[in-house]
């Protein structure tokens, strides 16, 4: 049998302090989510308080002196208390109050997708039987209003789940009444019938028809765009097929997705984090503190301490807790000043020496004079971790006179030209957003000649780089680019 044996063994390991992981989160959060982090914190630390807004000298002398008092007795508020001065809500197992529980509170919420399709089944003629089978279909739509799983899988999930023999035919009928419901298109099994629902519900104009003809029986030459195919089918102008594909472009792919709900609609309103001043020439950088409230230490607090601090042999073992209590309270409002303070430093630092890699551009707003800049630069400049950096440029914006723009946008990588310069890609894009959008819609420019081109004014390019910042634009390829 082996045997056993106990050792001491001394090792060194980094680990963050709750302070430096309370930076860390606050540096992360954009202005909007930092408003809302304050407000969170001041309805649980009765500590903290924000600063008035009318200003008063005596109360901003007491602020400025509440943090130095409170150093200066941090640890003689140790040496008055007792090693058996431990709140009793520590002793206790369950330390949870009333306030802990969640309580569900209703609230009105507008009309989802599925409750409107089912708000319209009830309306329809149907007996007790077909209205279940309606209801299980419906069940199977998915939001973007459409009918993915075959008739056939569904019929056997009735037959297996819910003991009803069903054949195809008979869902089909009941499919027909719900492709009738609101908003057109729903119920349908793939986008070529999703469109035809649509178009047929429109009035019957010689540009309706020929879409819903186009559709039915040329989907595949309409989605591959081989517009020449179509025009000697069916012998129209091509003003008349333009006419056409506008009625198509006009319907809406995913009928699901676009009913309305207040409530599920992303509408992202953009505060910027940072203001950019161009004042003759010269830029000022501040941080957007507009609706960020500026936070005190609550000094009614500190003289609860104080009164401890000079009577503890005369207070009750319940006051010796609420101390206690209330010091705790102390510690975690002054490190949350603290980090407050340390974000707002940490970012004017970064953002400072972002504007001033990219002064030239700051100045103009000219894209073409955005340099190369890569994570690691701004962390030699700043002296800070790569990581920090990374942290501060997410989910950040600044606003400028010429527009508002994510932190992210002025990090790029960057090439050299044929005569040595080095540019940032963000230029190339910026060409090559301009060639596409100059180009001849009939005839397209491939990814084989924008690399041409390119190559003609000094930028050196592959072909398969091209598609690489083609597809980084958002652009599709030239076929898809083709318009009569």
């Amino acid at each position: 049998m082996p045997s056993q044996k106990l050792s001491l063994q001394q090792r060194l390991l980094q680990k963050l302090s709750p302070q430096q992981i309370q930076v860390i989160k606050l540096l992360e959060i954009p202005t909007v989510q930092l408003e809302q982090r304050i407000k969170k914190e001041l309805e649980e630390n009765p500590v903290l308080e924000m600063q008035n807004d009318l200003p008063d000298e005596e109360g901003n002398m007491q602020e400025e002196e509440n943090p130095n008092d409170r150093d200066n007795e941090e640890f003689s508020l140790e040496d008055y208390m007792d090693e058996d001065d431990i709140p009793e809500y520590k002793l206790a197992a369950n330390n949870y109050s009333k306030d802990d529980k969640q309580i569900d509170i209703p609230f009105s919420a507008g009309t989802s997708f599925h409750e409107s399709m089912h708000e319209q089944l009830g309306l329809a003629d149907l007996d007790e039987e077909k209205r279940k089978l309606a209801e299980y279909i419906i069940g199977n739509i998915d939001d973007d209003g459409y009918l993915r799983r075959d008739l056939l899988s569904i019929s056997d999930d009735l037959a297996f789940n819910m003991n009803m023999n069903v054949t195809e035919e008979e869902l089909a009928e009941l499919l027909e009444v719900i492709q009738e419901f609101d908003p057109a298109g729903v119920g349908a099994r793939d986008l070529q019938e999703c469109l035809l629902l649509q178009i047929q519900r429109k009035r019957a104009t010689p540009a309706a028809m020929l879409a819903e003809k186009i559709l039915a029986h040329n989907f595949d030459e309409f989605t591959k765009k081989h517009y020449d195919k179509i025009l000697r089918k069916y012998e129209v102008t091509e003003d008349e097929l333009k006419d056409a594909l506008n009625e198509i472009l006009k319907l809406n792919p995913k009928p699901g997705g676009s009913y309305s709900n207040p409530l599920n609609k992303s509408n992202q309103v953009i505060v910027p984090d940072f203001l950019l001043d161009n004042l003759d020439g010269e830029l000022q950088l501040s941080l957007n503190q507009r609706n960020v409230p500026d936070l005190r230490m609550n000094s009614h607090y500190m003289e609860m301490l104080k009164a401890y601090s000079q009577n503890r042999k005369n207070i009750s073992r319940d006051q010796k807790d609420a101390m206690l209590f209330v010091k705790q309270k102390l510690d975690s409002a002054k490190w949350f000043i603290d980090a407050i303070r340390q974000r707002h430093q940490t970012l004017l630092v970064t953002m400072s020496e972002i504007i001033d890699f990219q002064k030239e551009y700051f100045q103009e707003g000219d894209e073409t004079k955005l340099k190369p800049m890569i994570l690691k630069d701004i962390a030699d400049r700043t002296g800070l971790d790569i990581s920090t950096i990374s942290r501060v440029s997410n989910s950040k914006y600044i606003q400028t006179h010429f527009g508002i723009f994510p932190l992210k946008y002025f990090f790029s990588e960057g090439m050299q030209k044929d005569t040595g310069e080095e540019v940032s890609t963000r230029e190339i894009k910026k060409i090559l957003e301009e060639c596409i959008s100059n180009e001849d819609k009939r005839k397209p420019l491939t990814d084989d000649k924008l690399a041409q081109i390119l190559k003609e004014k000094s930028y050196p390019i592959a072909r398969r780089t091209v598609a690489k910042y083609r597809e980084q634009l958002g652009i599709p390829v030239a076929r898809m680019r083709k318009e009569l």
